[in-house]
C-alpha cells in the first residue's frame, strides 16, 4: 500500500478504460495506492479516478500505474485557464470529443452484438428444440459458433490474457474461460466422443442430465455466455449513460455564442471572449450566457433548469440573473459579473460532478470482498470440477458444473450498487436545486436529526420588504397612498425608504411614480415632499390613529414590524409595515422537517422579540438570539454532546463557522461563498423548502444503494451453490449474471423520476423582522 498522505495533496482525475467489474476497481485502486503518498477512488459507473497525490508524484506517473495494472488511462486536459479559455467551452469540447469517443465505441459494440445475435440464434434454437435439429444439425451449429467464440468473444478474450499478463483475473477472465471451455469441451465432443454423428439428436434441459453414452455438445453454452453477456453490457451501458443524463444537460446549458454590446455597436463573439463587465445581449427564447446584472430592459427568466423553481422570475434593472436561464419575455442588456469557472452554473456543475466521484460506505466494503471475489471463484470452479471427476461423476457434468460456476459468479453488479444510484440521485438532485458534495454528505442527510436554522437570508428573504398596509376608512385607499408613499420615498437613501418605493413601483403600472416637489427629511421622524400639488408625509407613528390603525400598529409591534403612517395634506390616510418577510414555503418547509423526525432549531444574531416572532410563526420551540458565530458553533457542540447528529443551514460568513463544525453542513445557493465552501450540501433553490426534498432524497437513494447490494451479494449466495452441485447450466447462469447487472441499473435509474412531496398552494409570507425608524 502507499505511504502515508504528504500533508500537501493534489488531486488529479483520469479516464481509466477496460473497467468491467468491482474487482477491475479494486486492481486500479490498489495500483494507484501502491505509489508513495497516493491515494485513489475509482467509479465503474463513469470510469473515473479521483487520485489523491503529493506535488512530486506527477501525473504520467499515475497513468503509467494504471497501465501497469492492465487498463487504459488518460490524463484530462489542462485547466482552462491555461488555455486561455473559460470552464464553460472548455468543458463543452471535453464533453463533445467524449460523446464522439462514446459513440463510436457504441457503434462497435451494437455491430459485435448485431453479428453475435445473428450467429448465435440459430445455435441456440437448434440445441433447444430437438424436434428441429435436422441430419448433421451440430456441424452447422459448430461452423456458427466458432465465430462467436473468436470474433464475439474477443473483447472478453483480450482483456482475460492482459489481466493475466499482471497476474490478475478479473469477470473477464470468468467469461473467457467458460466459454473457451465449453467450445472446447464441444469440439472434443464432436470429434473424438460421438457427438458428431450425422444422425445425432442431443434432448435440452435447463438442469444438466445424465449422459446417454455420448458425449453431449455445449455449443448454446458456447453462443449463449458471449451473446447474454454483450447484450447485457450494452445496455447496462445506455442505462449508465442515462445517470448521467442530468450532469450532461447542466453542461449543455452552456452558451457557445453572445452578441456583446459596446460603443462600435453590437457583435457576436464566443463565450470565452467575454469578460466581466460587458454588456451583452440576451433577446426573448435565448439563454443568458452568464451571470450579471440586467443593465436595461425588463423580462421573465425561466430558472428551471439551473435552480429546479417552476415558476419564472421577474427581472428589471439592477436585478442579478443566472447564466443557462432563459429569457421567456423581453429584450435585455446584461453587465457581465462572472465569466467562466466563477459563474453558478460552473459551479453547480462541478459540484454535481465532484459528487459522483465518491463513494458511500457500503460500496467500500463491496469493492473489499470484489478484490478477493474472482480468485475465489477460480478456486471454486476447480474446486467443483475436481470434486466431481474424483466422485466418478460423468466427465461432461463435471465440466458443465464447473463453467456453470465460472459464469454465474461475475461480480459486475457489485461494481454498479453504488454509482449508479449515486449518478441517478445528484443528477436528480441537481434539477431539483439541491447539490451534495458526495456519498458521505447523502450519508449525512439519512441520519440527521436536528437542524439548526439560521434566520436573515435562510428563513427570512434578508432585505426590507412591505410587509402590510392598512388604509383609513373613506380615505383614498392602499393603491393610492402607498404610490404616493413611495414617490415622495425616492428621495430617501432609508432601508425603510427603499422598500416602500420599492414595493410602490411593483404595484404602480409600468413602475412609473409621480415627480416629487420640496422633498424634506425630518430626523428622527420621516419624510415629506409635495406629490401631485398635495402635502404627503411618512412619519413614525403618534397616538390619535383611526382605530384600525390603531389595532394595525398594535399588531405591528407584537410582529417587529417597523411601522410609519402617511398622511396626505395632515389627514392619516394609512399604516405601513415594513420588515424582513419569511421566505415563501419556509412554513411549509420546517412543518416537513419536523415530520421527518428532524428537531428545527433556530439561531439567530438578531434581537430576542424579532427571534421570537418567526419562531412563533414557525412553531419552532427551541430559539437562540443574540447568537455570535462562536455561539452557533458552541450550540452546534452542545447538541451534538446530547447525543443529536447536526445539520446547520445558513447563507453569510458567520454561518461558516458552524457549518464547518456540524455532522452536516448547508449552504443556500444565493450565500456568500464563505458558507457555500464550507457546506456538504448547497440548496440552488431560492428557499429552505428544499431542504426537506434533500433528506427524502437521501434517504431513498440510500435504501436504493442497499437493495443493490443486497440484490448483488444474495444473487451470488443462491446461484454459486446451485452451479456447484450441477443445478444450473451455463447459458441460463450467463443470462442470470447478466439480467442481475441490469436489475441493478434498472432499480437505481428509478431515482431518475423521483419526486418531491408535491407544494402546497398555501404560501406563507408572514413578516417578522423589524428595524428602528431613522
Amino acid at each position: 500500500m502507499g505511504g502515508e498522505p504528504a500533508s500537501v495533496q493534489e488531486v488529479t482525475d483520469l479516464a481509466v478504460g477496460g473497467m468491467t467489474c468491482a474487482a477491475c476497481v479494486k486492481r486500479v485502486e490498489k495500483k494507484l495506492a501502491g505509489l508513495d503518498g497516493v491515494s485513489a477512488s475509482v467509479n465503474l459507473a463513469t470510469g473515473r479516478a479521483r487520485v489523491h497525490h503529493p506535488p512530486e508524484v506527477l501525473p504520467e506517473q499515475l497513468v503509467a500505474a494504471v497501465e501497469r495494472a492492465g487498463y487504459t488511462a488518460a490524463l484530462p486536459d489542462p485547466p482552462a485557464e491555461r488555455r486561455g479559455e473559460s470552464s464553460e467551452s472548455g468543458d463543452s469540447g471535453d464533453s463533445r470529443a467524449r460523446a464522439g469517443a462514446m459513440d463510436t465505441q457504441a457503434q462497435r459494440e451494437r455491430d459485435r452484438l448485431a453479428v453475435t445475435v445473428l450467429l448465435a440464434l440459430p445455435v441456440l434454437v437448434l440445441s433447444m428444440v430437438p424436434a428441429w435439429q435436422f441430419r448433421n444439425w451440430q456441424w452447422l451449429c459448430f461452423v456458427l459458433a466458432a465465430p462467436v467464440v473468436v470474433w464475439g468473444a474477443l473483447p472478453f478474450h483480450q482483456r482475460a490474457a492482459r489481466a493475466l499478463r499482471h497476474s490478475a483475473s478479473t469477470m473477464d477472465t470468468l467469461v473467457s474461460l467458460g466459454v473457451v471451455a465449453s467450445f472446447a469441451w464441444s469440439t472434443y465432443a464432436l470429434f473424438l466422443g460421438g457427438a458428431g454423428d450425422p444422425g445425432m439428436r442431443m434432448p435440452f434441459s435447463l438442469v444438466p442430465t445424465a449422459s446417454d453414452g455420448v458425449a453431449h455438445v455445449y455449443l448454446e453454452a458456447a453462443v449463449g455466455v458471449p451473446l447474454f453477456v454483450l447484450a447485457g453490457r450494452y445496455l447496462e451501458a445506455r442505462a449508465r449513460r442515462g445517470t448521467g443524463a442530468a450532469l450532461r444537460s447542466l453542461a449543455e446549458l452552456a452558451v457557445k455564442e453572445v452578441s456583446v454590446r459596446d460603443d462600435a455597436g453590437e457583435r457576436l463573439v464566443a463565450i470565452d471572449a467575454l469578460r466581466v463587465g460587458q454588456v451583452f445581449v440576451v433577446r426573448p427564447g435565448e439563454r443568458v450566457a452568464t451571470d450579471g446584472t440586467v443593465a436595461e430592459g425588463s423580462s421573465a427568466l425561466d430558472l428551471s433548469l439551473v435552480t429546479g423553481e417552476s415558476e419564472p422570475a421577474e427581472v428589471g434593472p439592477g436585478a442579478a440573473v443566472i447564466g443557462g436561464s432563459v429569457n421567456v419575455g423581453g429584450l435585455l442588456a446584461v453587465r457581465a459579473t462572472a465569466v467562466g469557472a466563477d459563474t453558478r452554473l460552473a459551479r453547480i456543475t462541478h459540484l454535481v460532478t465532484e459528487a459522483q466521484a465518491g463513494k458511500a460506505r457500503a460500496q467500500r466494503l463491496a469493492d473489499q470482498v470484489a478484490g478477493v471475489f474472482v480468485p475465489v471463484v477460480l478456486t471454486l470452479a476447480a474446486t467443483v470440477l475436481g470434486f466431481w471427476l474424483g466422485a466418478g461423476a460423468d466427465p461432461q457434468s463435471a465440466i458443465t458444473a464447473s463453467v456453470a460456476v465460472l459464469v454465474v459468479a461475475c461480480p459486475c453488479a457489485l461494481g454498479l450498487a453504488t454509482p449508479t444510484a449515486l449518478m441517478a440521485a445528484t443528477g436528480r438532485g441537481a434539477q431539483l436545486g439541491v447539490l451534495v458534495s458526495g456519498p458521505q454528505a447523502l450519508e449525512g442527510l439519512q441520519h440527521i436529526d436536528a437542524v439548526l436554522l439560521d434566520k436573515t437570508g435562510t428563513l427570512t428573504s434578508g432585505h426590507m420588504s412591505v410587509a402590510r398596509i392598512t388604509a383609513a376608512p373613506r380615505g383614498i385607499g392602499e393603491e393610492r397612498a402607498i404610490r404616493l408613499a413611495g414617490a415622495v420615498e425616492r428621495g430617501s437613501e432609508h432601508p425603510l425608504g427603499q422598500a416602500i418605493t420599492a414595493h410602490a413601483r411593483r404595484a404602480t403600472p409600468a413602475g412609473r411614480l409621480p415627480d416629487v416637489t420640496g422633498f424634506a427629511a425630518l430626523p428622527g421622524r420621516g419624510v415629506r415632499g409635495e406629490v401631485e400639488g398635495r402635502l404627503v408625509e411618512v412619519l413614525a407613528p403618534d397616538d390619535g390613529l383611526p382605530a384600525p390603525l390603531a389595532e394595525a400598529l398594535s399588531a405591528a409591534e407584537t410582529a417587529a414590524h417597523t411601522p410609519v403612517v402617511v398622511r396626505v395634506d395632515g389627514v392619516t390616510e394609512a399604516l405601513i409595515e415594513v420588515g424582513d418577510v419569511l421566505r415563501p414555503g419556509s412554513y411549509r418547509a420546517v412543518d416537513r422537517l419536523r415530520r421527518l423526525g428532524v428537531r428545527p432549531v433556530l439561531a439567530t444574531g438578531d434581537r430576542e422579540v424579532v427571534a421570537r416572532a418567526v419562531a412563533t410563526a414557525l412553531r419552532i420551540d427551541d430559539v437562540h438570539a443574540r447568537c455570535t458565530p462562536e455561539d452557533k458553533a458552541r450550540l452546534v457542540r452542545r447538541l451534538r454532546d446530547e447525543g443529536c447528529r447536526v445539520a446547520v443551514v445558513g447563507d453569510g460568513v458567520n454561518d461558516a463557522a458552524a457549518l464547518a463544525g456540524a455532522d452536516l453542513g448547508i449552504a443556500m445557493g444565493t450565500g456568500t461563498d464563505a458558507a457555500i465552501g464550507a457546506a456538504d450540501v448547497t440548496l440552488v433553490r431560492g428557499g429552505v423548502d428544499a431542504l426537506a426534498d434533500a433528506v427524502r432524497l437521501s434517504r431513498s437513494t440510500l435504501a436504493t444503494i442497499r437493495v443493490n447490494l443486497l440484490w448483488a451479494f444474495g444473487y451470488n449466495a443462491v446461484t454459486v451453490p446451485l452451479a456447484m452441485v450441477g443445478l444450473l447450466n451455463p447459458m441460463p447462469a450467463a443470462a442470470a449474471m447478466s439480467v442481475s447487472s441490469l436489475l441493478v441499473v434498472g432499480n437505481s435509474l428509478r431515482l431518475r423520476a423521483w419526486q418531491p412531496s408535491p407544494a402546497r398552494s398555501r404560501r406563507s409570507t408572514t413578516p417578522v423582522r423589524g428595524r428602528s425608524l431613522r
